[in-house]
């Protein structure tokens, strides 16, 4: 079994003049689930090499089980620092793709040719695809028979209100929860910072970092491992 992560390789927060990238939580949790259940994992990025860390998912407050762990593992480092660029991928070669959030694929990603392609050449091969918080972002332009890929499926993914309280609702290009509804999406959410996930066929989506380990083991169990 072969699981293909996708990382952001964005680093700026629009014109702050602060830095983004991806949420660590939510590459470290679902990295240790498929690890642990001795699935084959490969990480790639737009620009390759070491994808940037959001600052903010590593302060203090927001330190987790998953993240101590991948700290006091340099093996999994040293992985993480060799993205393989995401041109180069080809996705016959996996059985599904999992997208970790964090703001930095609501610049790159969303509008990155490999990576649509790469979505919809999986999906299109009966195989699932998964994003958690706020890369359920990456199905913007992503199509499925001719319709935009989330029309009239359950979906999740960052809340407009989770958005409010990071402070960055006049920052991001678009707000998650308000793209899924106008493509069609049928947006479900649980209270802020809640573990939420939702299944809906072949399609998973996480709402937020707290999300990240269980959209994981959603896929598995969808993969039947």
């Amino acid at each position: 079994m072969k699981i293909l992560m996708v990382l952001t390789s964005h680093d700026q927060l629009g014109n702050t003049g602060k830095k983004t990238g991806f949420w660590l939580e939510e590459f470290a949790a679902p990295y240790y689930v498929f690890k642990d259940a001795g699935v084959d994992i490969t990480l790639a990025s737009p620009k390759s090499g070491q994808p940037p860390i959001d600052p903010k998912s590593d302060e203090p407050g927001n330190q987790t089980v998953s993240m101590e762990r991948f700290k006091k593992d340099p093996a999994a480092q040293k992985v993480l620092a060799s993205t393989v660029k995401l041109a180069d991928i080809n996705a016959d070669d996996y059985d599904t793709v999992f997208y970790p959030g964090g703001h930095g694929p609501m610049w790159d990603l969303v509008n990155d040719a490999n990576s649509i392609r790469l979505i919809e050449r999986i999906y299109n091969a009966g195989k699932p695809v998964a994003a958690v918080c706020h890369a359920p972002a990456v199905l913007k332009k992503t199509t499925f028979q001719g319709q935009p890929l989330v029309k009239g499926k359950r979906v999740t993914g960052f809340t407009n209100s989770e958005e409010e309280a990071v402070q960055l609702t006049q920052v991001v290009p678009f707000l998650v929860e308000d793209e899924l509804k106008r493509l069609g999406g049928l947006y479900e959410k649980s209270g802020d910072w809640n573990d939420f996930v939702v299944t809906d066929g072949r399609l998973i989506t996480g709402q937020n970092p707290a999300s990240s380990g269980s959209a994981a083991k959603a896929l598995l169990k969808l993969l039947q491992l």
